[in-house]
């Protein structure tokens, strides 16, 4: 569901554009992704689509100082508040873009992206509907061209009927998945970063499910 629009948040989004970026839709994107993080540009990427209010990419931009993240969602309503988040934290190696997740091929370049976090995506649940989930071969494409080979999909969602029909996307892409389950926390990993959407389910007894899609 998309948040009720405010006024004035493209104004204010204007105080953050030294880590902010606005791609307006119907106008051309003439931005290079990698090189919004300046002199520090070589580092690994990882970016995470749908990243809401920026709970989950600020906890990893904080553990990992020596990579580079880059946030995405087409609500710039939740980039503000994740925008203000960062300032709050002083940190340096989170990059913030509003996007049209279908136009993410113009956005960034060839083999770009070391990882891509995908976290508890819309659904889509009705079958109409199914070339809109971000697992579906049609955006699974779009990710070989801007993963690196060897670079990994992270995939967390509540909804098992998605998970589910994932699995079976990422074997017609003829991708490998490794470390798959069904109840993620039933044995949390140490390194696992919970988002707001995860909290929430677990703390409402909801299984969360979870794999790592490779790309050769």
């Amino acid at each position: 569901m998309r948040l009720r629009r405010k006024p004035h948040t493209g104004e204010k989004l204007q105080n953050f554009s030294d880590f902010v970026t606005v791609c307006k839709f119907g106008e051309e994107i003439n931005v290079d992704a990698k090189n919004l993080f300046g002199e520090n540009s070589g580092r690994k990427l990882y970016a995470e689509f749908g990243t809401g209010k920026g709970d989950f990419i600020l906890k990893s931009a904080e553990k990992n100082p020596e990579i580079n993240f880059l946030g995405i969602d087409i609500e710039s309503e939740v980039i503000l508040k994740a925008a203000r988040k960062i300032v709050e934290k002083n940190l340096g190696n989170v990059r913030l873009v509003v996007l049209d997740i279908n136009r993410i091929t113009e956005f960034f370049g060839e083999n770009e992206i070391d990882r891509l976090y995908i976290n508890f995506c819309d659904p889509w649940p009705k079958k109409r509907h199914a070339k809109r989930r971000l697992t579906h071969v049609r955006f699974l494409e779009m990710y070989r061209k801007i993963l690196k080979p060897g670079g990994e999909i992270h995939f967390k969602t509540d909804n098992r009927g998605l998970f589910d029909f994932s699995l079976e996307q990422f074997a017609e892409a003829g991708l490998k998945v490794r470390d798959v389950t069904n109840d993620l926390h039933a044995n949390e990993p140490p390194e696992n970063i919970r988002t707001e959407y995860e909290n929430r389910f677990s703390s409402e007894g909801v299984p969360i499910n979870r794999c790592v899609i490779e790309f050769d």
